[in-house]
């Protein structure tokens, strides 16, 4: 099939496009606002690999659509745990991006005490 230079330019055009929609690249929310707005987050979810208590998990370094819905599902209901419901609640959409922002652009190993 023979393109002509045009259509290989528009190709390649349209790639690099593509490349910078990657997950990675793609932020919803404001690291220096989730850092302001994570304070009362930072109690129980540290931004090291520090372990506060059994069965906390360690969201620094998650995937930020995650922690995204994550905080959603709490807030709705559908994700249930009653410290986190509580702490959801008053938070905007934005909030939670602006969190789940803060706490991906964390460089950290991720896992649950169990001990």
């Amino acid at each position: 099939m023979k393109m002509n230079r045009t259509k290989i330019q528009s190709l390649l055009l349209a790639a690099a496009f593509m490349l910078t929609l990657s997950p990675a690249s793609v932020s919803a929310g404001d690291i220096e606002a989730g850092k302001t707005k994570s304070a009362i987050c930072l109690a129980c979810h540290k931004t090291s690999n520090e372990v506060v208590g059994v069965g906390t998990p360690i969201i620094s370094g998650q995937y930020e659509d995650y922690l995204i819905q994550a905080l959603k599902d709490y807030k709705s209901g559908a994700r249930r745990n009653p410290v986190m419901g509580a702490f959801t609640v008053s938070l905007s959409d934005e909030d939670i991006e602006d969190i789940a922002a803060f706490y991906a652009a964390i460089d950290s190993q991720l896992f649950t005490p169990t001990e």
